[in-house]
């Protein structure tokens, strides 16, 4: 085998320039491919952070009446919705997949919220418990965060985040400054921000909508502070923290099974704990990509095809120019196996290098897609070995009938060949 491998880089540099034309098919077959498929595991990959973020693995469990969020401007939350205690939150914890969970307390679209004449626009208020923020994945910007004292309720105070900044204070430090929220007084003591760096890509109104809600102006206050805001409670909704991305939707669903296993309300009411799916979300979306870009990989293949069609038609050259050779080889003794298996290795060898360098170029030209077309790519090592493998069939299917035909070829004929 050795031999037969030096044999066929002997052959190949003795005609450089008509062995690189025998493997550009080869070459820009692979590339194509090695580009389509980096292009679409980076696109999957933006579509999975775009939706779940980047390393949060947090699950949303909301309590819906059908396929809606309730809203209650009511006193009194609905019969047979039970308060979600911290007996009920180490229920959670010890589920399957779960790392850390929270309860909490939203109202969205507050009207009645100012910093001394400025009313903020379309700002939410939520309440919440001691594990929020870090399950939430939330970090102190600026000031400092809820103290244990701060989560007894006999504090007005509160926490915001840059939009609410930006909105009613511009450059002026916020911390220490006085909110009034439903006429009363809350003191800020800091701002939050997201722990990662993470900023969705949006490139459509579809994502715009997607993100907008949770970019939109925040004010965080401590969970026992709702009643002196509102005057009547609402249900709480629960984000869980998953183990891994993968773990998402298996928790998600654990932790809905077990907050409608506590609920005693009517058939009819419709009323029941919902988790959002990004991960299945993420999936349909990659889906609709890959279907698309599946139609791009095969394209590209015809060349891979139109390459091993080059590789046949010139090892059958390689076979003419060769019969005087390979009768003398048969006139020693050589048998058909011999024969068959150094063309094949030549051809091999051939389509081999063909594909190293069409990987190369399509890492080259996945990077070059990437930043004139301002998309991202991920580069797939499976899809490397694969190509270079399947780059080594091409030799052999392709190979193969030239091969026969030298084995077969019979000795005293090929060395009267001129």
């Amino acid at each position: 085998m050795i031999e037969n491998i030096r044999l066929s880089f002997q052959g190949i540099f003795s005609h450089k320039i008509r062995s690189f034309l025998t493997m550009l098919g080869i070459i820009i077959g692979i590339a194509a491919i090695i580009a389509i498929v980096s292009t679409i595991k980076g696109t999957n990959e933006e579509i999975k952070n775009n939706l779940i973020g980047s390393g949060e693995n947090t699950v949303k469990i909301t309590l819906k009446q059908g396929d809606s969020e309730m809203q209650f401007e009511w006193s009194e939350i609905p019969d047979g919705v039970p308060v979600i205690d911290k007996n009920v939150i180490d229920e959670l914890k010890a589920e399957d997949g779960i790392e850390d969970c929270t309860a909490y307390r939203m109202q969205n679209y507050v009207d009645s919220l100012f910093y001394n004449n400025s009313m903020l626009e379309g700002g939410s208020i939520c309440g919440v418990d001691d594990r929020y923020f870090d399950t939430m994945g939330f970090q102190i910007m600026k000031g400092k965060g809820f103290a244990e004292r701060d989560y007894k309720g006999d504090r007005k105070v509160c926490l915001v985040n840059p939009s609410v900044v930006k909105s009613l204070f511009g450059d002026d430090d916020p911390v220490g400054k006085t909110l009034e929220i439903s006429g009363e007084p809350f003191t800020v003591l800091g701002v939050v921000v997201k722990s990662s760096q993470f900023e969705p890509v949006i490139n459509s109104i579809d994502d715009y909508k997607i993100y907008s809600e949770s970019e939109g102006s925040m004010v965080y206050i401590p969970s026992e502070c709702w009643p002196i805001m509102f005057k009547f409670d609402v249900p709480q909704n629960v984000v869980i923290k998953a183990e891994s991305t993968d773990a998402m939707t298996n928790a998600g669903k654990a932790a809905e099974e077990l907050l409608n296993s506590r609920l005693s309300v009517s058939k009819d009411s419709n009323i029941k704990y919902k988790s959002e799916n990004l991960l299945e979300q993420a999936e349909k979306m990659q889906k609709l990509s890959g279907s698309t870009n599946s139609m791009l990989i095969w394209i590209a293949s015809i060349s891979l095809l139109v390459g091993g069609i080059g590789v046949m038609n010139i090892m059958l050259v390689s076979v003419t120019e060769r019969t005087r050779e390979i009768g003398l080889k048969k006139a020693l003794g050589a048998r058909r196996g011999k024969i068959l298996m150094q063309f094949l290795t030549e051809a091999s060898v051939l389509t081999s290098i063909g594909g190293i360098i069409g990987v190369a170029a399509g890492v080259g030209l996945a990077q070059v897609i990437s930043k004139m077309a301002e998309v991202p790519v991920a580069i797939s090592t499976p899809a490397i070995v694969i190509s270079v493998v399947f780059s080594m069939a091409v030799g052999i299917v392709f190979g193969l009938l030239p091969s026969i035909k030298a084995a077969r070829l019979d000795p005293i004929d090929a060395l009267r060949y001129e």
